[in-house]
């Protein structure tokens, strides 16, 4: 029996059944490491995607930078919407004073309400007393983003990624709002009363003054916010294009390997059956013999 399992035909199909067993190993291989043809890509290709990984890492935290400083500058803007509101309220409040009809207790309310849009402006702004002046420093100021004061001298701008490289920096633009008009429109003595009254003469002037000083400043950080905003964009697609190149250097054709496993597993199951063919043909032989 077992010179006739040994007859050439056995023998062919046993050679041919071996090298797609091998080729077929190897596509299973790469299929199954996640895509990654990491034992064929070589030294070149390996190298050349740890460069483009770690620029890719870099313009990663890079675009996380520029999205935190668009988020800052959105609840800026938030809190000078609101500061805007009080001061347009405040002027209004300052020429229902100055009407001829105003009665003593419509004078009294107006004032009363303007003192409370001052405390509500001083309130979100803050600061020491040496900068807002008063009988005690405004350190709870809700106007922060993650910890970093939005309107004070704190804030003095810093710079802000928007690239891979150093050069490709954007810096925020300062928002200190504990100076200039706007100060004018809170500043307390050292008593804690506002040097600023519905009352004053030059009231109008003083709040119009602020309210450029806002709109300054709120037009400077919507400015600097497109742009961030821009850089965003730019950020995502230069990610995505680094991500395809290291897929291009490091990552199996999945359809194409699919398409070469199944091939192969198609021959191995034909040379298998084969084999089997041409182990059983002698016995058959052997029976015919035997009856």
């Amino acid at each position: 029996m077992s010179a006739i399992n040994s007859q050439s035909s056995f023998i062919a199909a046993s050679r041919h059944l071996n090298p797609s067993q091998e080729i077929l190993g190897r596509s299973l291989a790469r299929l199954s490491a996640s895509a990654k043809s990491l034992d064929t890509a070589g030294a070149v290709g390996l190298a050349m995607e740890g460069k483009i990984d770690a620029q890719g890492e870099r313009v990663k935290a890079a675009l996380a930078d520029v999205q935190n400083s668009v988020s800052m500058m959105q609840t800026a803007d938030g809190f000078m919407g609101g500061m805007a509101k009080a001061l347009s309220r405040m002027a209004e409040l300052v020429n229902l004073e100055q009407e001829a009809t105003a009665s003593p207790e419509d004078a009294a309310i107006d004032a009363r309400e303007f003192r409370g849009l001052q405390e509500q402006l001083r309130g979100i702004i803050g600061g020491a007393r040496e900068e807002i002046g008063g009988s005690e420093a405004v350190a709870a100021s809700p106007a922060v983003f993650n910890g970093r004061p939005l309107f004070g001298l704190n804030d003095a701008g810093r710079p802000g990624a928007q690239g891979a490289s150093l050069d490709q920096e954007k810096g925020e633009p300062a928002a200190n709002l504990r100076t200039g008009g706007m100060l004018e429109t809170f500043r307390q003595d050292s008593a804690g009363v506002f040097t600023l009254t519905v009352a004053d003469a030059d009231a109008l002037q003083k709040i119009s003054n602020g309210r450029q000083h806002l709109e300054a400043a709120r037009a400077s950080l919507g400015a600097a916010r497109s742009q961030l905003e821009l850089s965003s964009a730019t950020l995502q697609v230069e990610h995505a294009n680094l991500t395809s190149a290291t897929a291009r250097i490091t990552d199996v054709g999945a359809a194409d390997e699919a398409t070469q496993f199944a091939k192969f597993n198609i021959l191995l199951q034909s040379e298998a059956a084969l084999r089997a063919q041409a182990n059983q043909t002698p016995q058959s032989v052997l029976k015919l013999l035997q009856g």
